[in-house]
């Protein structure tokens, strides 16, 4: 199983606001793919799964992704369990972010994922990279509507 390191991160100017996210893949080959998407209103929660999600769909195929996010909400929920909570809960369905839960849960169980939690706007290249990508995705003329947030 091919390895792949992964950063991400999601921007928000606004709380609800203009979003983004940005995304850096670097594979075991050496090969990298970054990418931003830009979003017309969004929270920053969801700009942070939102760019993990979006990361995992690049891969083709079974990886064992290294994922590195400055997000708290993000890795403290997978590793601390607390994913795993919610979703046996009949009250998931309450839950902020439910539909972009499912679908991140939906993609990490195509690979073998693991989140690594590293301090933002430190002296990180990579995570100086993603934050660029996703503050500049904000700025987007081509912003798409987020299709979970509720007006």
């Amino acid at each position: 199983m091919q390895k792949v390191v992964i950063f991400t991160d999601g921007a928000c100017k606004g709380n609800p606001g203009r979003g983004g996210i940005g995304f850096y893949l670097i594979s075991e080959a050496g090969k990298t793919l970054k990418g931003s998407k830009g979003y017309r209103r969004t929270t920053s929660s969801r700009m942070e799964l939102m760019a993990a999600i979006e990361a995992l769909r690049c891969l083709k195929f079974p990886c064992k992704v290294e994922l590195y996010t400055d997000s708290r909400y993000l890795a403290d929920s997978v590793n601390k369990g607390w994913l795993n909570s919610w979703l046996s809960s009949p009250y998931f369905l309450n839950r902020k972010n439910e539909d972009l839960w499912r679908k991140l849960v939906c993609e990490m169980r195509k690979h073998q994922v693991s989140i690594h939690w590293i301090k933002g706007h430190s002296d990180h290249a990579q995570n100086r990279l993603v934050d660029r990508l996703a503050s500049k995705a904000c700025s987007s003329s081509r912003c798409l509507v987020d299709p979970g947030y509720v007006y």
